[in-house]
């Protein structure tokens, strides 16, 4: 099973949305909390998992996901188009 579909990510999750479903997947099959411990250990260990290699590639990614950081680098269609083409 992907990192995404078993943690229910989208496409484009952001990084709110990525810690948002990691907590509730792990309060619903925490070991200590569901019935079935065997199964819910198996679960918690994937999710753990999971977990761990989407963090990895967002921390080891060329760019920052921080929302800042985006908005810096971002240009407006205005902007791009002037680089472009408006040789100043």
């Amino acid at each position: 099973m992907k990192s995404k579909s078993l943690l229910g990510l989208r496409e484009k999750s952001t990084l709110k949305e990525i810690k948002q479903n990691y907590k509730s997947l792990m309060k619903k099959w925490h070991p200590d909390l569901h019935p079935d411990k065997e199964k819910a250990t198996k679960m918690s260990t994937k999710i753990n998992k999971a977990y761990k290699i989407i963090m990895e590639y967002i921390n080891n990614y060329e760019y920052s996901f921080e929302e800042e950081y985006i908005k810096k680098k971002t240009q407006s269609p205005q902007e791009w188009w002037e680089e472009r083409f408006n040789n100043k």
